[in-house]
């Protein structure tokens, strides 16, 4: 009886030890540049401010994301959405805009407004996808 709970013991430490080995690997290869799928980073950022009243910024984000989705933006961050909704240019259905702010198309689809309170309006237009 003993030495089955030895076996027992000595085969549970050899799988533990085994997944602690999986996990530092899976953790080692995240750190070296690859995301979680699921994820977004932004990786560039350009503010130009020198119109008055006006800036424009440019940010390019690099997304992991699971099949039937592709990088797109919600709650004004950067987030794997649905093909669909950028193949059919309806913006607003990912859920673009920071909390309190409405969601409203241009009028060609070219991109969306976040309205808010006070008659602030951002501008988004979305750029093709450059070929790699």
């Amino acid at each position: 009886m003993q030495s089955g709970m030895r076996a027992l013991c000595a085969g549970g430490g050899a799988s533990l030890c085994c997944l602690l080995m999986l996990w530092m690997i899976y953790t080692h290869i995240l750190k070296e540049g690859q995301l979680a799928v699921g994820t977004c980073e932004i990786v560039m950022l350009n503010r130009d401010s020198s119109q008055p009243k006006r800036t424009i910024a440019r940010q390019t984000a690099r997304c992991a994301c699971r099949r039937g989705q592709i990088a797109g933006t919600t709650r004004a961050r950067p987030a794997c959405v649905d093909a669909r909704i950028v193949k059919s240019k309806q913006w607003c259905e990912m859920s673009p805009c920071s909390e309190g702010e409405i969601c409203g198309l241009l009028f060609n689809r070219s991109g969306w407004t976040c309205t808010k309170g006070g008659g602030r309006i951002k501008t988004v237009t979305p750029l093709p996808k450059e070929p790699s």
